[in-house]
């Protein structure tokens, strides 16, 4: 039984803000360690999944960095498989940008047809879950489907922003609506596809056709399938699945990862995510600290009488003494300074909160209002940054000049100074 994956890795992830200026939604890092593609493709590997293509398009720079041929995953292979990095390409048809996630697939369907699989998986680079995609591919067999679609049950009053899928009995897909506004239901589509390869093949050509499509399998492949009465069953997944495409979504699955117990289990054995590691020293964390239901990842150092509660802390970051960190992401080597106090924010990589400041807040439990902290921004001393703000990468002390009273209001956006200038 050949299988090869397709992980659509392409993404902006704008709804993301800060995170995914300087990179691809699937590149945004995750959990202490991680990155969000890392699930898509340890899924992959622990599901004996070894041919592996990965459709990059937006800022993929980061992505190829930490992929790079794979080692981490077990895919630095050449004759069994391995890992691929596609990106589109300008050649003698002049290939454009991919339309849509199916178009993206058509535009790579040689390197797909490649060894012959019987069966495609379509899979998302940005979402985080644990499947395994062996036990799908032999559901798929069973039912004798032309295709299979993973469903999961979501919240009636988020349904509107998921693909819908209506089922008979048998799990026979009946019903496909992408992003109703009135849903008919709660069953969602996840992203996650198995395909016979020659039903795929098939599909996608007709829809290349078609002058009115948008090239994408969710707004068009699968319904265009079930309305022409096609073989394609739902499989049922009921473990935790979470599409991180918003601030709050992001911020959400990392506090999930603290509850108790976890509603996403890292340190399962069975099930191991492999992430390309950075060398880093042991944690150092200083007299007098308090750590409550936290993640604190290699090279870290922590200052005497530091509070770090409901947070994890990424690679290298640097916590200052007397400095609290409350319900925050702290991405790497981030510098707290002394004193300073973060609550519910994203702080990205290497971004420096001045002594003494203060960034969000956590006291008002109504509307969720994270704050984000772009690369490399750096907050000046004794600024009061509120909650829900934005801060671009790389912001300056300058940035910030127009803030006389060091007060930068609630829900604000600040933006790198030399673009203001610009407008």
């Amino acid at each position: 039984m050949k299988i090869k994956a397709v992980i659509l890795a392409g993404g902006k992830g704008t709804r993301l803000g800060v995170l995914t200026i300087k990179r691809a939604k699937p590149a945004v890092p995750f959990g202490g360690k991680y990155r969000i593609i890392d699930f898509a493709l340890s899924n992959c590997v622990n599901s004996n999944v070894f041919d592996v293509l990965v459709l990059t398009q937006y800022r993929p720079h980061s992505l190829n960095d930490h992929i790079g041929k794979g080692r981490p995953w077990d895919l630095d292979r050449s004759f069994t498989g391995g890992v691929r990095m596609l990106q589109p390409y300008q050649g003698s048809f002049d290939t454009d940008w991919y339309a849509g996630t199916a178009d993206a697939v058509t535009q790579n369907l040689n390197f797909v047809r490649q060894g012959r699989p019987e069966y495609v998986l379509i899979l998302s680079g940005d979402h985080i879950y644990e499947m395994d995609y062996d036990m799908l591919v032999q559901y798929h067999r069973d039912k004798g489907a032309a295709a299979t679609v993973c469903t999961i049950r979501v919240p009636l009053d988020e349904a509107s922003r998921f693909g819908i899928v209506d089922t008979d009995s048998d799990y026979r897909v009946t019903g496909f609506v992408e992003k109703p506004a009135t849903p008919p239901g709660n069953l969602a589509n996840m992203g996650v596809y198995v395909f016979d390869y020659d039903v795929l093949e098939r599909v996608l050509m007709e829809d290349q056709t078609d002058p009115d499509s948008e090239n994408d399998f969710g707004k068009n492949i699968l319904p265009k399938m079930v309305a022409d009465k096609m073989n394609i069953f739902a499989y049922p997944y009921g473990g935790y699945w979470i599409d991180v495409g918003t601030v709050d979504a992001y911020w959400e699955a990392h506090m999930d990862l603290l509850s108790r117990p976890p509603s996403l289990n890292l340190n399962d054995r069975t099930w191991v995510i492999h992430t390309r590691s950075e060398e880093r020293p042991p944690v150092r964390i200083g007299a007098d600290t308090n750590i409550v239901d936290s993640m604190i990842t290699d090279g870290s150092v922590i200052g005497a009488g530091a509070v770090i509660e409901r947070s994890i802390l990424s690679p290298g970051v640097f916590i200052g003494p007397g400095a609290v960190i409350r319900e925050s992401v702290i991405l790497n080597d981030a510098y707290i300074e002394a004193g300073a106090r973060v609550e519910r924010a994203l702080v990205d990589k290497i971004a420096v909160i001045g002594k003494e400041a203060r960034v969000g807040s956590w006291q008002d439990m109504g509307d969720l209002k994270i704050t984000s902290i772009g690369k490399n921004a750096r907050i000046p001393p004794g600024f009061s940054i509120g909650a829900g703000t934005v801060v671009g990468s790389d912001c300056t002390h300058q940035s910030f000049a127009r803030y006389s009273d060091r007060t930068v209001p609630e829900g604000s956006d600040v933006e790198f100074a030399t673009r203001m200038s610009r407008h």
